[in-house]
């Protein structure tokens, strides 16, 4: 007979107990306890005419009863969420501001105030506000590591003095807290490994380009701005500079993002900094650059759209390593004229070689690996640089060993 109660409590009366509370958004864990302790007392009574049980019933039944109207009054908020800054890097605290304003013309109830902050949910008790008056509250995010965060929504709580029930409404949509990798600024020399800033030479010839190529006649128009004038002087007709077409720089940085290619999440997260710092050392150059890792292409516009990718950027143990990635750089950024690969020192050496033998013809291979506990220092993989940096702050260091 208890089993069958209990069968027809969590078939048939359970689900319609929820599909009536979830319109109100009103429940608790321990609400639910005592409506499903009322229930089975009533159960017990009816079956083995407990009368003990039927006190219980009926207690649980009028606590809940009494509960319900601390919850049905609602009240109208116009809930605003200001961050001092979307973007900050690790380590920094992020500050925002919480206010609460009373839209509606009659006094509301003092409640609760949720703001989820990726999995925590901290809570900010608001007091009774008079039609029109706001309450504001002055919140710290610290950011011990990198990371997107979803903030919101934010949510405003009531409940009765036992919580058995709760009211939940939400007032803002989610939005996002980016934690940036830390960065080192490099000094404008240090990305000299672009040697091809005024565009490496090729066979096609152009009449307007960089690098200067040979004398031809005057044909009816060209531009005269490229007239030769001593050599028109000196054979007697007009001759024009003709020019070799060139390519501009354009740097990929490739990280690899394969767990076992890295000894801990010190040493990706300096890999994710290492990245970060070339990359927008060469966007501040007003260089072209692609980031790419196994998981995404992207051809940057900006330091804050890179450093927002590298902010969700994690290992991954199916995740494509370095060699893998010099077949994407490929099909990716064909016109490629320095190929960056990022990883740590898990990363076999014939991996990195043979990655570089996959970049696009013409392309500079070179590679960074993020090394923690081991020396500076700077090694030969045929005609690939590789270095090994210990730190961040060894970075430039690292650079400048590079273009050597």
């Amino acid at each position: 007979m208890i089993r069958r109660a209990a069968g027809l409590w969590s078939t048939r009366i359970l689900p319609i107990l929820r599909r009536s509370a979830r319109p109100l958004q009103i429940g608790s864990t321990l609400g639910w306890i005592v409506a499903a302790a009322g229930v089975v007392a009533a159960l017990l009574a009816f079956v083995f005419g407990w009368n003990e049980m039927l006190a219980i019933s009926i207690i649980c039944l009028v606590v809940l009863v009494a509960a319900v109207p601390f919850v049905l009054r609602s009240a109208t908020y116009r809930v605003t969420l200001e961050l001092a800054s979307a973007r900050v890097q690790v380590g920094e605290p992020a500050v925002g501001r919480l206010i609460v304003h009373n839209a509606a013309t009659r006094r509301a109830p003092g409640t609760r105030v949720q703001l989820p902050v990726g999995h925590a949910r901290p809570e900010f008790p608001i007091p009774r506000l008079a039609p029109g008056d706001e309450h504001d509250e002055l919140f710290t995010i610290p950011t011990q590591r990198r990371a997107v965060l979803t903030l919101g929504p934010v949510t405003s709580v009531r409940s009765d003095p036992l919580d058995l029930l709760r009211r939940r409404v939400t007032w803002t949509e989610p939005s996002e807290l980016f934690v940036h990798p830390r960065v080192l600024p490099l000094d404008g020399d240090t990305t000299g490994i672009l040697r091809d800033l005024e565009g490496l030479p090729t066979r096609d010839l152009a009449d307007d380009d960089v690098s200067f190529h040979a004398l031809r006649e005057y044909v009816p128009g060209d531009d005269l701005r490229y007239v030769h004038w001593r050599s028109t002087a000196r054979v007697g007709s007009l001759m024009i500079r003709q020019f070799e077409q060139t390519r501009r720089s354009h740097m990929v940085i490739a990280l690899s993002t394969r767990s076992d290619e890295y000894v801990g999440d010190e040493e990706f997260e300096l890999a994710v900094s290492i990245a970060g710092s070339i990359g927008l050392s060469a966007l501040r150059s007003g260089k072209t650059v692609t980031y790419l890792s196994p998981r995404r292409t992207l051809a940057l516009r900006s330091s804050n759209q890179f450093l927002d990718a590298l902010s969700g950027v994690d290992t991954g143990d199916t995740d494509e390593g370095v060699a893998g990635l010099g077949r994407s750089v490929g099909a990716a950024a064909v016109g490629a004229s320095v190929v960056m690969f990022v990883t740590g020192s898990g990363a076999p050496a014939l991996d990195v070689r043979a990655a570089s033998l996959r970049i696009p013809v013409g392309a500079r291979a070179l590679c960074v690996r993020a090394a923690v506990g081991e020396q500076l220092a700077r090694r030969m993989l045929g005609d690939v640089v590789m270095v090994s940096v210990p730190e961040l702050d060894a970075l430039r260091a690292a650079m400048r060993a590079v273009t050597a």
